[in-house]
C-alpha cells in the first residue's frame, strides 16, 4: 500500500524544502505568539496588514543571508569577522547571545504554563523537562535526522489554521479592514507594529538560516566526497533556485501562522472585550470559553510545537555565532567532545533561558527586552549583510542582483524607522 505523505515527501519541491522553512516556522515561536495575539487582542482584524507587508522584507533579507551562507560556506559571524573589526563582531555576538538567552526562557516559561494548563501540575517543572528535551536533541542526534525532526514539527504550527475552523469569523469585515485598516497612529498602536515588525525580522533568524545552508554543504560535501566551494555556474544556479523556493515558501509560511494568529484572537478575544494579553498562555487560556474546548486544545498544542522548533533555534543560532567568532569547531554533526565549544554555548544558553524562569523575571519584560536588543542588533547587522553580499571579493559571480540588492535595503531601511519609531515611543 502506498503512503500518501510519504510519497507527497517525496515531491522534488517538497524535498527542497529545508533551511528557510525551518527559518520561517521558527520565527513563530510562543513570544511571537504572544505578541500577535496581543495585536489581535487590541486591534481586532486592523492587523492583519502587517504580516502582509512584511513579507517581501523577510524574503529579501532572508534570501541574502542564505545566499553567503552557501556561496561563502560560511555563517554569517564568519564572514562578518573577515571583513568587520573585531569590536563590531563581539558586541553584535555579544547582544545576540542575550537576547536569545532572554528569548529562549520566554518561551520555556510559555510552553510549561501551556502545558499546565492542558495537564495540570507545576509549570516550572514542565519548563525544567522541556530545556533538557531540546538540549539532549540538539547533542546526541545527526544534523539530518534533527532537521528531518525540526520539519515535521513545522507541522505544529497548521494548529494555528484549524484554530478558524473552529471559531466564527466575519470574512466581510476581515478583509474590509485587511484593505483600509483603521488605525488611530497613536503610542499603543505604533508599539504594537514596531512589535510585530521586530518579532517577524530577528536577527537570530539571519544566523541560522546562513549557518543551515552551510551546514547543507557539509553534508553534501561529505556525501560526495569532494568540497562543493567553490561553486560550478550549473551548480549554483540550481542551488540559488532552490534557495530561491526554499525562502519564499519558508517566509510565505511563517507570515500565513502569523495571519491566523491574529485573526483568531481578533474574531474572538478583541470581539469580547479582551485585550490585554500578556503571553502566549494567557491567549490559549482567553480563548476556551470564548472558542470552545478544541480551539483551546490547538492553540495550546501549537504553542508546546512551535518551543520545541524554536529553542533549538535560537540557542543554535547564538552557538554558529559565538563558534564562529572564536573560530572553533561547530556543526551538529559533529560529536560533543569534537565540538565542546559550541555545545556549550548551546547549554549555555538553554540551562540559562531555564534558570531565568526560576527568577523574579516578568514574563514581558523578557519579551520587551528580547525586542529592543534585536530591533537594535537588527538595523546593523542587515546592512552588514548587504555590503557582503554585495561584495565581489566575498561573493565572486553571485553578488546580490540589483531587484534582490534594492529589497534587502528597503528592508533595512524600513527596520531602521522601526527601531527609531519603538526609541521614541519607548
Amino acid at each position: 500500500m502506498v503512503n500518501p505523505l510519504k510519497s507527497f515527501t517525496e515531491l522534488p519541491r517538497v524535498k527542497q524544502l529545508g533551511p528557510g522553512l525551518i527559518t520561517g516556522a521558527a520565527d513563530d515561536d510562543p513570544s511571537g505568539i504572544a505578541t500577535y495575539s496581543q495585536a489581535g487582542a487590541q486591534f481586532g482584524f486592523n492587523m492583519l496588514w502587517t504580516v502582509l507587508f512584511t513579507y517581501p522584507l523577510m524574503v529579501g533579507i532572508q534570501m541574502v543571508s542564505a545566499r553567503l551562507g552557501y556561496v561563502t560556506g560560511k555563517g554569517l559571524a564568519a564572514n562578518v569577522k573577515a571583513i568587520f573589526p573585531r569590536p563590531v563582531l563581539y558586541g553584535i555576538v555579544g547582544l545576540l547571545l542575550i537576547a536569545n538567552t532572554i528569548n529562549i526562557a520566554a518561551d520555556i516559561a510559555a510552553m510549561g504554563e501551556a502545558l499546565r494548563l492542558l495537564l495540570g501540575g507545576s509549570a516550572h517543572l514542565y519548563s525544567v523537562c522541556f530545556g533538557v528535551l531540546c538540549l539532549v536533541l540538539q547533542v546526541h542526534l545527526s544534523y539530518e535526522t534533527y532537521v528531518r525532526y525540526l520539519k515535521w514539527l513545522t507541522l505544529a504550527l497548521l494548529s494555528y489554521v484549524a484554530v478558524i475552523f473552529t471559531i466564527n469569523v466575519h470574512w466581510g469585515e476581515v478583509i474590509r479592514e485587511l484593505v483600509i485598516p483603521r488605525l488611530a497612529l497613536d503610542h499603543n498602536t505604533i508599539t504594537i507594529i514596531v512589535a510585530v515588525f521586530g518579532t517577524t525580522i530577528s536577527p537570530y533568524l539571519f544566523f541560522w538560516q546562513a549557518a543551515q545552508e552551510m551546514e547543507d554543504l557539509r553534508v553534501s560535501d561529505a556525501r560526495n566526497g569532494r568540497p562543493s566551494v567553490p561553486h560550478s555556474p550549473e551548480a549554483a544556479r540550481r542551488q540559488l533556485r532552490r534557495i530561491r523556493w526554499d525562502t519564499y515558501v519558508g517566509m510565505g509560511f511563517s507570515n500565513l501562522i502569523a495571519f491566523f494568529i491574529i485573526l483568531s484572537t481578533a474574531a474572538t478575544l478583541h470581539v469580547a472585550g479582551i485585550a490585554d494579553i500578556q503571553t502566549s498562555a494567557q491567549a490559549a487560556e482567553a480563548l476556551r470559553p470564548l472558542g470552545g474546548p478544541v480551539a483551546f486544545l490547538l492553540f495550546s498544542l501549537g504553542i508546546i510545537g512551535t518551543g520545541m522548533l524554536a529553542i533549538p533555534v535560537l540557542a543554535g543560532s547564538a552557538a554558529y555565532a559565538v563558534s564562529e567568532s572564536f573560530e572553533w569547531r561547530t556543526g551538529m554533526n559533529r560529536k560533543l567532545p569534537e565540538a565542546l565549544g559550541f555545545y556549550g554555548i548551546v547549554g549555555i544558553a538553554t540551562v540559562g533561558g531555564v534558570a531565568l524562569n526560576f527568577t523574579h523575571l516578568d514574563p514581558m519584560r523578557a519579551l520587551l527586552w528580547s525586542a529592543e536588543i534585536n530591533g537594535i542588533i537588527a538595523v546593523p547587522i542587515m546592512a552588514i549583510m548587504m555590503i557582503l553580499a554585495s561584495r565581489e571579493d566575498v561573493m565572486g559571480r553571485f553578488v546580490v542582483r540589483p531587484r534582490l540588492r534594492g529589497l534587502g535595503w528597503a528592508a533595512t531601511g524600513i527596520m531602521a524607522v522601526t527601531v527609531a519609531a519603538m526609541i521614541g515611543t519607548s
